[in-house]
């Protein structure tokens, strides 16, 4: 049995790649998810990248979103994050902003993630783009 430092890490990032919204999704637009006493994920996650575009990578989305989620301070993020990844976790395709919401998610060549409504010009654009990848978001039924 290895060390603490011996984990594998997993990652969910995307480079130059395309979320698009689920196909079983029941929206026709871009919403933004409702605010809760207690925030959810699909609140937090919107709140992180639609307030800091290109900002933040997939596995930072994911990440915060777990540390703010179960109380975690900054001096702990190193440790909690290398934890958090030696698991694999979910994706931004089984995400509620590209399931529910109605949102696809572009990650660009370093990673970054942005929001587009799959009822703006930009949603299109990018998912006419053949130098982007393309990938479906989760469906919520089988």
């Amino acid at each position: 049995m290895g060390n603490r430092f011996d984990m594998k890490t997993h990652t969910t990032n995307y480079y130059n790649t395309f979320i698009e919204v689920a196909e079983d999704t029941k929206t026709a637009a871009g919403t933004q998810p409702p605010s809760k006493a207690k925030p959810t994920v699909a609140e937090m996650q919107y709140d992180l990248i639609a307030n800091h575009p290109y900002q933040y990578t997939s596995d930072d989305v994911l990440f915060q979103v777990y540390a703010d989620r179960n109380g975690l301070i900054e001096a702990e993020y190193g440790q909690a994050r290398a934890q958090f990844f030696s698991k694999g976790q979910a994706c931004l395709r089984a995400s509620p902003l590209t399931k529910t919401y109605g949102f696809g998610i572009h990650c660009d060549g370093e990673g970054k993630v942005a929001l587009y409504g799959m009822e703006t010009e930009a949603y299109q654009k990018i998912s006419a783009d053949p130098k982007v990848k393309k990938v479906k978001a989760m469906r919520s039924s089988r």
